[in-house]
């Protein structure tokens, strides 16, 4: 009986080093995303295309009232 208290107590601590080191990743960035602007150029075009028809479409409402 005694072996499954000191079973309980290591995995709660396992699981607190766990939670610990992960909270450090995450206020340290490691998962902020690096992939995305390094391919924005590549999408770059639709973006200004949609920019683009959104301020016609503002002119042409705003010449027509």
């Amino acid at each position: 009986m005694s072996v499954i208290y000191i079973l309980i107590c290591i995995s709660v601590f396992v699981a607190a080093v766990f939670l610990f080191l992960f909270i450090n990743s995450v206020k340290g960035g490691q998962y902020d995303d690096s992939y995305t602007p390094s391919v924005r150029m590549l999408f770059e075009n639709k973006a200004k295309e949609n920019k683009e028809k959104e301020q016609l479409t503002k002119n042409n409402k705003s010449n027509s009232n």
